[in-house]
C-alpha cells in the first residue's frame, strides 16, 4: 500500500488520468483502513465503558448491602456502678454502619424499663418507633409515646428525646399527664432519667378527675 509521500512523489511522472486513478485508489484504501481503526476504537470504548458501569453498579450494590445490619430481639442494658438502671428492648434493630453518623433504628417499636438502685422497675416507656444516635448519646422515640410510673402517673405524647449524657428526658411537643385525681395538658416536658422528678413547661389546662366523676354522677 502506498503512503502519502510515495504517492505524491510518483505523480510527477504520470499523466493526469493515471494520477487521478492512483489518488482515488489511495483514498479508497486509506478510508477503509481509517474506518476499520475508528470502528475498533469505538467498540473498545463502548466495551470498556460498559465494564466500568457494571463495576460501579456492583460497588454500589455492595455498599448498599453493607449499609446496615439487622438484629432481632435486641436487649440493651445501661448500668451505673455495676447496677442496671435502664433496659431497652426491641423486636428489630437496624444498626447503620455510617462512620459519620452511626445509629440504631427500631422500626417496630421500643420498650424501656427504668430501675431504681434496688433493681426494681420504677417506670416503663413504650413507643412505636425509636432512633438512637451513638455519637450524640441520644435516643428519639416517636409515635404513640407512653410513659407510666409506679406512682400511677402516665405521660402521653408524640415525641420524646432522651439525653443519655445529661440523664434527662424532654420534649417540646404537646403532652398529656394523667395522675390520680388530675389530668394536665401542656407543651414542653422535662424530667430526670428515671422520671422521679418532672415538670410541664407550658400548662394549657387541668382537669380534676374526681370532680368530673362527681358531676357525671349527678
Amino acid at each position: 500500500m502506498l503512503n502519502i509521500e510515495q504517492g505524491f512523489g510518483k505523480l510527477e511522472n504520470m499523466s493526469l488520468r493515471k494520477a487521478k486513478l492512483l489518488i482515488s485508489n489511495f483514498l479508497k484504501d486509506n478510508c477503509m483502513l481509517a474506518f476499520r481503526y475508528s470502528f475498533f476504537f469505538f467498540a473498545f470504548f463502548l466495551l470498556n465503558s460498559c465494564e466500568n458501569d457494571l463495576e460501579e453498579i456492583k460497588n454500589v450494590a455492595t455498599s448498599d448491602e453493607l449499609k446496615y445490619e439487622t438484629m432481632k430481639m435486641v436487649e440493651l442494658l445501661y448500668s451505673d456502678s455495676a447496677i442496671i438502671r435502664v433496659k431497652v428492648l426491641g423486636n428489630k434493630m437496624l444498626r447503620y454502619l455510617d462512620v459519620n453518623t452511626p445509629r440504631q433504628e427500631f422500626p417496630e417499636g421500643i420498650k424501656v424499663d427504668f430501675f431504681d438502685l434496688s433493681g426494681r422497675i420504677q417506670s416503663e416507656l413504650t413507643a412505636k418507633y425509636a432512633l438512637r444516635f451513638e455519637k450524640k448519646n441520644e435516643i428519639i422515640v416517636k409515635d404513640s409515646v407512653v410513659w407510666e410510673s409506679k406512682k400511677m402517673e402516665m405521660l402521653e405524647t408524640e415525641e420524646l428525646i432522651w439525653d443519655e449524657k445529661l440523664n434527662k428526658v424532654y420534649t417540646k411537643k404537646f403532652v398529656k399527664i394523667t395522675r390520680p385525681g388530675e389530668i394536665i395538658y401542656g407543651y414542653g416536658f422535662e424530667a430526670n432519667q428515671d422520671f422521679t422528678r418532672w415538670e410541664i413547661n407550658a400548662i394549657t389546662g387541668r382537669i380534676k378527675v374526681d370532680g368530673l366523676a362527681d358531676d357525671l354522677e349527678e
